[in-house]
């Protein structure tokens, strides 16, 4: 992973050369104009331990516990400001949301206001469960037939991942405002105060971080607000630096002011609609003055004995982590072992199986009825079972026929508190920097999140004005004998379903703690090609090639696998909290 970076940070000073020259003058100190980027201590979470080599050695152990409260979330700074809304009153509702607005300032990146996402909430004193859905939805002038494909049916001039015209209208604002205004205890200025702050004084670039803009340079340089707060002489930031964006401390004053209002009509919106058009896009005031939140009935199941509680769609996540793990129920994990040959083959031919179901499926269910009781049916998951031949690997997997079972970049973090209530919350702005465009004076990226749309017209997830892209975000909680026991989710794209599983597999299944579940290396596989972290086993990676497994070895850690936030409930009623070192994931808790 670091080489890889290393080669396309040499690439890019090769060809700016003249500006690196320039930048080499400057001393490091310096401000770099409005959104200038000071020097500090290398971050604690990946800089503190150097190998002989002088790179980076990951610090594994992201976990916290508490008696009180725990937040585990993608960012340090993120979860402290959770803990800290706990510590002054807040409920699990309040410190959800200033996490939130806190992780679109620290982490970019992955989530903002300009982007949406998916909150599930568990009411403690009585047993309650809310889904609340802001995801992003195409504008009213979105038509099926708006990309300009190929001959092969893929989008020309990357229309659908950057620019404008990748844009859906954004849900983020008006989702956390309704969950604080319905469900909260503390007022939009006290909640969001601490991310205003970190707009204000900035936040510290990790290796992680530093990493990401190098590996979206390109699309950071196509756009001048971008490139202002995101790059410091027309370069990546170097880790240990910090990033300031008092643009967008303002954007959140407005918007702990005025509420929705603030975001959604007035000077913001015009400016939101101008950065759109200006770059090719297509939202209108309308679109966002129209913006509804759903509020929806989460996807339900079991897995040996524990219930499952998840995102219904416009994600597939939680119907599909709930299929995956009717079809393991059928066999003995525990028995097979974590990460042999003969489990792993298991979980690839599960994926592929639920993953053609995920294709042929699933879509909007305001637009399209989906068979989502009989996706989730242990029947129907029984039926499958008889396609997995567990000496052979499957090719060319078809989706099934769950009708005759119906009966009628991304970031996630999760907050529990000493009384039960769990929040675990899924948001993004889709590609990490979204479609790449900062709404000017605004300091917050749109997200591309048309691209999660089927380009082609006539598919159950095709483009239609007002329809929500099909997701794969999976916010989860976990349920014991009725009580309290897990919340988790993860970033990733289709990654998260299996990682999401394999967690609540890891836990369940293998006795481990949260922190080990969410370490223990991962797989993944959509159309039989079998991605696995470089830490499984060589022999085992061996015999399942020679099984016919096409296989693809990636990095250790690789935050292709996401970045899983858990919590978990334990039996002697301390919380416990882990984070994902593939990411910059921790828990923090009191």
């Amino acid at each position: 992973m670091y080489k890889k970076r290393f080669m396309k940070l040499i690439s890019l000073i090769l060809s700016l050369i003249i500006v690196l020259s320039l930048a080499a003058c400057q001393p490091k100190t310096d401000n770099v104009g409005k959104q200038g980027g000071e020097e500090q201590n290398a971050s604690p979470i990946e800089n503190d331990v150097k190998n002989e080599e002088n790179t980076p050695v990951v610090n594994m152990m992201r976990d916290a516990k508490g008696e009180n409260g725990v937040v585990a979330s993608a960012k340090p700074e993120a979860s402290e400001v959770g803990i800290e809304i706990m510590k002054q009153g807040g409920n699990a509702i309040d410190a959800a949301v200033a996490t939130a607005f806190a992780l679109g300032v620290v982490e970019p990146n992955a989530s903002g206001l300009g982007g949406g996402g998916f909150m599930l909430i568990r009411f403690a004193e009585t047993g309650e469960e809310v889904f609340l859905d802001f995801r992003e939805v195409a504008p009213k002038n979105a038509s099926e037939d708006m990309y300009e494909l190929d001959e092969d049916g893929k989008v020309l001039n990357e229309e659908q991942t950057v620019g404008g015209k990748a844009a859906g209208v954004p849900g983020e604002v008006a989702g956390l405002l309704l969950a604080l205004d319905k469900y909260g205890s503390m007022s939009k200025e006290e909640v969001m105060k601490p991310a205003i702050d970190l707009a204000e004084n900035g936040f510290l670039v990790t290796d992680n971080f530093s990493g990401i803009i190098v590996d979206n340079f390109e699309k950071i340089n196509k756009f001048d607000a971008t490139k202002e707060i995101y790059l410091k002489d027309g370069l990546p930031y170097e880790a240990g630096s910090t990033i300031k964006n008092p643009d967008l401390a303002e954007t959140l004053r407005i918007v702990a002011k005025e509420g929705r209002d603030g975001f959604y009509k007035g000077a913001i919106a015009e400016d939101i609609v101008k950065a759109s058009q200006e770059s090719n896009g297509i939202l209108t005031i309308e679109d966002l003055e129209n913006y509804e939140v759903k509020v929806r009935e989460p996807v339900k199941g079991t897995y040996r004995g524990y219930e499952i509680i998840s995102a219904p769609p416009s994600s597939s996540g939680g119907t599909h982590v709930v299929q995956l793990l009717n079809i393991l129920e059928n066999y003995d994990l525990k028995e097979m072992g974590h990460n042999t040959k003969e489990s792993l083959h298991l979980w690839s031919e599960a994926c592929k199986l639920i993953f053609a179901d995920r294709g042929e499926y699933m879509a909007d269910t305001d637009f399209v009825k989906v068979p989502l009781a009989g996706l989730a049916s242990k029947e129907y998951a029984k039926e499958l079972t008889k396609k997995i031949d567990l000496d052979k690997v499957a090719e060319d997997v078809e989706f099934g026929d769950p009708h005759k079972y119906e009966s009628g970049s991304t970031t996630h973090f999760s907050v529990m508190d000493k009384e039960g209530n769990i929040v675990a919350v899924t948001k993004t702005i889709n590609y990490f920097f979204g479609c790449g465009v900062v709404v000017p004076g605004r300091g917050f990226i749109l997200n591309n999140e048309m691209d999660d749309f089927n380009a082609k017209p006539g598919t159950s997830n095709s483009i239609e004005p007002g329809k929500k892209p099909l997701s794969s975000m999976t916010p989860t909680i976990v349920l014991k004998d009725g009580k309290p026991f897990l919340a988790l989710g993860s970033p990733g794209a289709t990654r998260i379903i299996p990682t999401v599983a394999q967690i609540i597999s890891n836990i369940i299944d293998h006795d481990m703690d949260v922190q080990e579940a969410i370490n223990a290396p991962r797989m993944y596989d959509m159309k039989g090609t079998l991605a696995l972290e470089g830490r499984i086993d060589k022999d085992v990676i061996k015999a399942l090639e020679e099984m016919g497994h096409k296989v693809d070895v990636k990095a250790d850690l690789d935050p292709y696998f996401g970045g899983a936030q858990c919590i978990m409930l334990e039996e002697s009623g301390v919380l416990h909290g882990g984070g994902d070192p593939r990411r910059d994931g921790q828990a923090v808790g009191y």
